[in-house]
């Protein structure tokens, strides 16, 4: 489908995270370790709200989407980078390169918009509780989470359609180890400033915008209970916090990538493990951690495989 646009260019080769043998050694049983972590950790989150019927209100619904979202976007770049380690042999053909960030952008962009529904849900349970059921109906869920992929997947085709007839002739190399637009870009053989422009004025500008946008809402929330009653607002800050720490994770690395005007690849190189490694991890940590409906929910449900364990 792209070779015809694309003649001499058939694949690209990743430069990874380091050179160094005893480091790449470093990284692979790592990644593996992290990984199986994601797995687990994501999975167990959205199994404990698919099972338990205590959990099946819109603040987890949207929290299991979360977990699915997270997971997903591991698997978009772990698994491979898992294998370069292993192989040494980092290359990704041209259509994968493409693939890879057609998912990336589609995913990106849903968990913006998931991120402000679950604001949403927040500030209704916060400053309008006898209204959160009526508000937050499961029509309204489903509607929001249909949103949030719609919005992803249109925000991933109009990236796309920037650099989908750039010729590439060489060189070939991504001094990372995933396909991302900024360094696809930088490889045409086409002066690309003004597309450079474009994307950063889509997915950085986005991502800030979102960023500013939920951080405002947090606030106004916060102001509101302080308004109530300031024997609340510990309580309310305590539910936001964990919120807001998702936001800082997911946010600050989208926005150095994309609207940083000095690029420094080892700082890119870090922050996307933080993106792809770290934050998934800590996602159903924090909500969890500090969710006792959780915890005690996870106990039912191990409670539960155990005596079927027994059974059988």
């Amino acid at each position: 489908m792209f070779e015809a646009n694309y003649s001499e260019v058939s694949e690209f080769v990743f430069l990874g995270i380091s050179t160094y043998r005893p480091v790449q050694y470093f990284l692979l049983a790592f990644s593996i370790v992290i990984y199986l972590t994601i797995i687990l950790g994501n999975l167990l989150v959205a199994f404990t709200v698919i099972f338990d019927p205590h959990l099946h209100s819109p603040m987890y619904f949207l929290l299991a989407n979360l977990s699915f979202i997270d997971l997903c976007f591991s698997t978009l770049t772990v698994p491979k980078m898992i294998s370069d380690l292993y192989s040494g042999h980092k290359t990704i053909s041209f259509q994968g390169c493409v693939i890879q960030i057609f998912v990336l952008h589609v995913l990106g962009g849903s968990e913006m918009v998931l991120l402000i529904a679950m604001s949403l849900d927040r500030y209704v349970a916060i400053c309008k509780p006898l209204h959160y059921l009526t508000v937050m109906s499961p029509c309204m869920c489903i509607l929001l989470l249909s949103g949030a992929w719609v919005i992803g997947l249109i925000h991933s085709v109009v990236q796309l359609a920037f650099v989908v007839h750039l010729p590439f002739c060489g060189p070939n190399e991504i001094d990372s180890f995933y396909c991302d637009l900024p360094w696809f870009i930088k490889l045409a053989c086409i002066d690309n400033y003004k597309i450079e422009f474009m994307v950063t004025a889509n997915s950085g500008f986005l991502s800030m915008g979102t960023f500013f946008l939920l951080i405002i809402s947090y606030i106004f929330i916060l102001v509101t209970v302080w308004k109530r009653s300031s024997g609340d607002l510990s309580k309310a800050f305590s539910t936001l916090l964990a919120h807001i720490t998702v936001v800082v994770l997911f946010f600050g690395p989208c926005i150095f990538v994309y609207m940083w005007p000095f690029p420094t690849v080892s700082v890119d190189k870090f922050l996307a493990i933080l993106d792809f490694m770290i934050t998934p991890i800590l996602n159903p940590a924090i909500y969890t951690l500090r969710n006792k409906d959780m915890k005690m929910a996870m106990k039912r449900l191990s409670s539960q495989l155990l005596s079927l364990r027994k059974i059988s």
